[in-house]
This record gives structure tokens, sequence and C-alpha cells, in this order.
């Protein structure tokens, strides 16, 4: 079986050329080099491509999402997106699949378990990529910024995923093989809803399939739609976990409510478009 290499792409503005690893370097042919770091990762953000100097979500939120993961709380919708796409005709024997905004590498690392693959988890956040490496490291784990044009070769992807992270439809399109899928999840209406109205004092109810149909009409067309949704009851811990991880943190706005959480069931929904390339 022939390993496929993961077929990233120089980040410098105006090249594009393909890079090819040559010993603990990435190396394209303009002769732009890119140290692989001392934990596993490249670093391919340009000073353009970043707000900060910490971009990306912190170490605190990157822990407490892990935390609840390894908890199992969140789970079923990386389970559901990784039993639909371990079952996807990806055409190649090792396919390359994307993973943008992949965060801890949850989702990547099940489904490398489940069919080869070629993985390549991109994410602005250091703290996460590192964590990914550790328990994945042999995937490739990239830092960059999602909502940039991607590090990645035209038409060279058989499957992007964007679970609860970043949309980037256009590049999406632009490095997607013909035949290849995209598979967005992203919050259902009812998500959360509970610890949001213990917070925040009300919850809003927000549809945001409509909004992703209309920004993936113009490349995508809708191969299949599904909801996953599980009801937790969570102790203290736990939902101050779901705070950082998805609040970046408890406001001080928020704090008199933030301090009177107890116990709470809680509604964990996703709903996930499979789209193909029209």
């Amino acid at each position: 079986m022939t390993v496929a290499l993961p077929p990233l792409a120089c980040s410098v503005r105006g090249c594009h050329a393909p890079l090819r690893r040559l010993g603990e370097s990435f190396l394209c042919s303009r002769g732009h080099s890119y140290d692989i770091a001392r934990s596993g990762y490249v670093n391919l953000l340009q000073p353009q491509d970043r707000k900060s100097l910490d971009a990306g979500d912190s170490r605190e939120a990157v822990d407490a999402r892990a935390e609840l993961i390894a908890a199992g709380i969140g789970r079923a919708v990386i389970d559901s997106v990784v039993t639909r796409v371990a079952a996807l005709p990806l055409g190649a024997e090792e396919p390359v699949v994307v993973d943008l905004g992949s965060g801890c590498g949850e989702t990547l690392g099940l489904l490398a378990a489940t069919r080869p693959i070629c993985g390549v988890g991109i994410d602005l956040s250091t703290a996460a990529v590192k964590q990914a490496v550790r328990h994945f490291p042999t995937l490739t784990w990239v830092v960059a910024n999602a909502d940039r044009r991607l590090p990645l070769l035209d038409h060279s992807i058989d499957l992007v995923l964007s679970v609860h992270a970043r949309r980037n439809p256009e590049e999406c399109r632009r490095v997607l093989a013909p035949s290849g899928f995209l598979l967005v999840a992203i919050p259902a209406a009812d998500d959360l809803f509970e610890l949001r109205e213990a917070v925040l004092g009300a919850a809003v109810q927000r549809d945001r399939v409509s909004s992703v149909l209309a920004e993936h009409g113009a490349w995508f067309v809708v191969a299949e739609t599904w909801t996953i949704r599980e009801r937790r009851r969570l102790d203290r811990r736990a939902l101050l976990n779901l705070l950082r991880g998805t609040y970046r943190g408890e406001r001080s706005s928020e704090s008199s409510h933030v301090h009177g959480l107890d116990r709470l069931d809680v509604t964990l929904a996703s709903d996930v478009v499979l789209f193909a390339l029209k």
C-alpha cells in the first residue's frame, strides 16, 4: 500500500507551492521553510493570519473541552460523525481527510482508528494542536487560520470536516477533489439551552441550518442532514467546563449566575449537514 502524503501548500502569500518534508522541516520549491516543532506539529501561520500573538483558544478552554470529552460529554456528535464518515465512498485506499478547527483531535483521531486515512488537523490554537499531537502522533497537525486561504493543494482532499468549528466554503470547494465531501456540524437550536438560560437568564433558540445551507449553496449540494441530541445531568465542574469551552470563561457580568450553578440537566444537540460538490 502506498502511504499518502499530506498535501500541504506553502502559506506565503502568492506562493502556495507544494510542501515536501525533508528531515524536521517542510520545504517548498521556492525555498520557503517551516520547521516541525519538537512536539511534532508544523506552524504555517503568516503574520497577517493572526490578530494576536496568542491566537486561537486558550489553554484553559482547550483543557476544559478535553476533560468533557474524556468524560463522554459531547462525545455523541463525534461518534455519529465518525460512524457516518466511515461508510462514505471516499474512493482512495487511504483518503485524505482534513479537520478544520480540529481542536484536540478527537474526531480525526477516532476516524483514523476506524478506517485508514491520511489525516490533517488544522487549528489556530497552538495549545489545542499540541494536545492533538500527544494523543494522535501519526496524523499531521498544523497551526493555521482556517478563515484564510487553507494551506492545502487544489483538489487534493477527499473529505473536509468542520465539527462545531470554522467554516470556509469557498476554500473547501477549492481544495476538495471532484468526488469529495464536506461535513459540517453546528450547534442545534436547543444546544445547551438549559445552561444558557441559567447563566443568561433567558435563552434564544436559533436555527443555524438555513444560514449554513445559504453560505454553501454556490458550490455545494446537500447529500444528507441529521441531528444528534443527548441529555445529560451534569455536576458543577462539568458545567463550568462547558462555560470555559463554549463561552470563553465565566464572564464577569454573569458571575452571580455562575456562582449558583450546582447540578443541571443539559441538552447537547448538533445539526449535521453532509455536502457534495455541485
